[in-house]
């Protein structure tokens, strides 16, 4: 009667530990990223009253079982469904993300990397890219050309100072397309010329405007001169001589084939910016290939960068938007036209996820039985799986699942009290015996 009044004081143990687990779940089936529990039973050790014994073939005597009294149940073990997705919750907010795969993100609390599955970031006032408990979160960064160096994982900065502006760049290509008409009225007038306007920038990313003079040959109608006649940035003149100017693309000349009006010679110009200190460093080519010399009107429109559009230069650019891209690559974009990209999110595998330990606040340590975290990290795709930007995951728990467990726990409880009185009532009728 005794070992029964323990086997049920054990039995109420672990029910109402398993009670504990399933209220747990249920508490948490709105938390981002949570990953239920469960829990399972074993016997305890056993009281044996009596061995085995083997047939003896002697005595023609058969064997006979060991007895053995249970002395309760334990619980053997809690697991955790950290590969059993959640559901996923659209927030469109762009730091948001939710991972596809069984991987994890990385964080840090500044001396410690942790692991989580919520991905509801946000950012801090230094412009760091933090969870909700204030974790930097953790991946690559970019260097100077937007080329991740995957190293050892850092902290990573979205609105940091560095990132909120775009180096600017001096322009390196121009190109006029259009058409010079022969007889163009302009050649006949008191300028005997025609003009356009070429701009650019320099290396501080201040926009430049050089007026381009076209001159008709008297000899052959086909054939110009380009001078510079003015220097201008953001409409003030830059005072330069006309020795200077001259300079600039050296009286270049340019001739076009009688026969069908394309360009004969003098692709491309070179413009040799000069009095403007070392704002310029490098000249600028100016692609004239794609002008012709048709009896249709005189039309010239230049514009930055080569024929593809590379190489135009950029002014200085504020940062406008910050997105995460399906692979964690951080890009920020400018309101020069500029992208750059800041960083990527790296995620942690592990040999045995329900090995990880909770820390609280969605927050998981690695273990001996999980495996170790190198420290680097790996790109979300290299296993097929993806970031989903503008969603989180939400918790795994089911409901109706943990209803019905609660309802069996509930009984198992119920009949293990069961134990416990029954078991009372005998000892109180051994103590009525004697009167």
């Amino acid at each position: 009667m005794m070992r029964a009044l323990f086997s049920g004081v054990a039995g109420l143990k672990t029910h109402q530990t398993k009670m504990d687990v399933i209220g747990n779940n249920i508490a948490n089936v709105n938390t981002v990223g949570y990953k239920s529990m469960s829990v399972s039973f074993s016997d305890v050790l056993y009281q044996t009253t009596q061995s085995a014994s083997g047939p003896n073939a002697s005595t023609g005597k058969g064997g006979t079982n060991a007895m053995q009294i249970g002395l309760g149940s334990k619980v053997a073990s809690m697991s955790t469904a950290v590969s059993d997705p959640g559901g996923s919750q659209a927030t469109n907010y762009p730091f948001d993300l939710m991972i596809n795969g069984d991987s994890m993100f990385v964080v840090s609390d500044g001396t410690q990397n942790f692991f989580t599955r919520a991905g509801n970031f946000t950012t801090d006032a230094y412009g760091n890219l933090v969870t909700s408990a204030g974790y930097s979160v953790m991946g690559w960064l970019a260097d100077e050309n937007g080329v991740i160096q995957k190293a050892t994982v850092k902290p990573l900065s979205v609105y940091s100072s560095e990132n909120m502006y775009a180096t600017p760049e001096q322009t390196l290509n121009t190109i006029i397309t259009g058409n010079i008409n022969k007889n163009d009225e302009s050649f006949t007038s008191a300028a005997k010329a025609i003009t356009t306007n070429v701009s650019f920038y320099d290396n501080l990313g201040y926009e430049y405007r050089a007026t381009l003079s076209i001159t008709q040959d008297a000899a052959n109608p086909y054939s110009y001169n380009i001078t510079c006649t003015g220097m201008a940035c953001n409409g003030k003149s830059m005072g330069l001589t006309d020795a200077e100017l001259q300079a600039v693309i050296n009286n270049a000349n340019i001739t076009f084939n009688d026969a069908d009006g394309s360009l004969a010679t003098g692709n491309p110009l070179t413009l040799k910016v000069t009095g403007l200190g070392n704002t310029f460093n490098k000249d600028i080519t100016v692609d004239v290939s794609q002008i012709t010399c048709f009896g249709k009107d005189t039309s010239l429109k230049p514009k930055k960068g080569n024929a593809e559009g590379h190489n135009a230069g950029l002014a200085a650019g504020k940062m406008t938007t910050a997105s995460i891209q399906t692979d964690g690559k951080i890009v920020a974009g400018y309101d020069n036209g500029d992208t750059k990209i800041l960083g990527q999110i790296v995620v942690a595998t592990f040999a045995n996820l329900a090995g990880l330990e909770k820390a609280g606040q969605n927050l998981y340590s690695a273990t001996l039985n999980s495996g170790e975290f190198d420290g680097i990290g790996q790109d979300v795709t290299a296993d097929g799986g993806s970031f989903a930007p503008g969603y989180v995951e939400m918790s795994n728990v089911d409901l109706a699942g943990q209803f019905t467990d609660m309802i069996t726990t509930q009984r198992g409880f119920q009949a293990n009290s069961r134990i416990i009185t029954v078991s009372d009532t005998l000892l109180e009728e051994l103590i009525n015996l004697k009167r």
